[in-house]
């Protein structure tokens, strides 16, 4: 049994997707970083980092329970313990590992960083460098992507993986936009075809009955998720 410590975010609905497509039992456990869970002392001993996703695998190495945190870490993780949603090639296994740094290094920061700056930055102060920044790197990334998916059925290369399933639901973002995937039409053959599978579905139905305290988060509330206001350091 594995047990998800979760919410709702892109990186966390990584991790929905992949236990789901691998078939590995697990319970949930909701941690609603909008009133501060992720800084209860109980679970920060599961992540000294003080973020969603963690699993624990009561099954781990030698039979032995595993505490993992950051969502390339497990999934990385649960594609080595299965022997599933990664290449056993070497040559294409470093050719997927490539795209899915891109996805932990570009697409998440950049997507993060842009969709910060638009909904949850202080409405007074001007942010027109910032939001044009991360805009640019966004749909610079968006190019790319839609590119290398001209040639490869998958981002991962010729086979649906833990590439995939890393990037997939930061582009849901994306294409949740009026007409986006004109602008990148194989990225949108892609994003449809993820879309389809059963394991992605069922990920998304348990997604959608997660609640949280989002919509009422006061002020503060805000001001310690994101490390401003009395909770800045600097």
């Amino acid at each position: 049994m594995i047990d998800l410590y979760a919410l709702t975010s892109p990186n966390v609905q990584k991790i929905y997707i992949a236990l789901e497509e691998l078939g590995l039992p697990y319970k949930e456990h909701f941690v609603d970083v909008w009133k501060g869970d992720q800084f209860a002392a109980e679970f920060m001993k599961l992540n000294p980092n003080g973020k969603i996703p963690v699993i624990v695998d009561h099954d781990g190495p030698d039979g032995t329970p595993i505490t993992i945190f950051e969502s390339g870490a497990i999934l990385l993780y649960l594609a080595e313990k299965t022997g599933k949603l990664l290449p056993s090639d070497k040559r294409a296994r470093t050719e997927a590992l490539q795209w899915l740094m891109i996805q932990l290094t570009g697409v998440g920061p950049a997507f993060g960083n842009f969709i910060h700056f638009q909904r949850f930055a202080p409405q007074e102060q001007d942010h027109d460098y910032s939001l044009s920044r991360y805009r640019t790197e966004m749909l610079r990334i968006l190019t790319l992507i839609d590119e290398r998916l001209s040639s490869s059925a998958y981002l991962g290369g010729a086979d649906y993986s833990i590439v995939d399933i890393s990037t997939w639901p930061w582009m849901r973002l994306y294409m949740a936009t009026p007409g986006a995937g004109e602008k990148v039409p194989h990225l949108a053959r892609w994003f449809a075809t993820i879309e389809k599978r059963d394991a992605v579905q069922r990920a998304l139905a348990k997604i959608g009955k997660i609640q949280s305290v989002r919509e009422s988060a006061q002020a503060r509330d805000k001001d310690r998720l994101f490390g401003r206001g009395e909770f800045a350091r600097a």
